[in-house]
């Protein structure tokens, strides 16, 4: 379970980029509607919440808070890698 909470992260992270009006600039050329920003910001945060859960079910409050740290960074760089080589490759304009 801790590891279902690592990738749940990396998705959750993903919707919380999209809902930023300069990756969605960057990545679809336009913003997004206000709804769907309103829905990927929620679904995000629900992400990181459920993973929260399955990592402090799975390994305790002390020790799953810290592996929760973890995977958020490590979800967060792996996004965030992503936006910038997505950047690269399809360049806008």
């Amino acid at each position: 379970m801790a590891l279902a909470a690592l990738l749940l992260c990396v998705p959750a992270f993903a919707c919380l980029a999209l809902a930023m009006e300069r990756h969605q600039q960057t990545l679809f050329d336009a913003p997004l509607s206000a709804a769907a920003t309103r829905a990927l910001r929620g679904f995000g945060w629900c992400g990181l919440l459920v993973a929260l859960w399955l990592a402090v079910s799975a390994k305790g409050w002390a020790l799953g808070l810290v592996w929760y740290s973890g995977c958020t960074s490590l979800a967060a760089g792996i996004v965030y890698g992503l936006l910038i080589m997505c950047a690269r490759r399809f360049p806008a304009g």
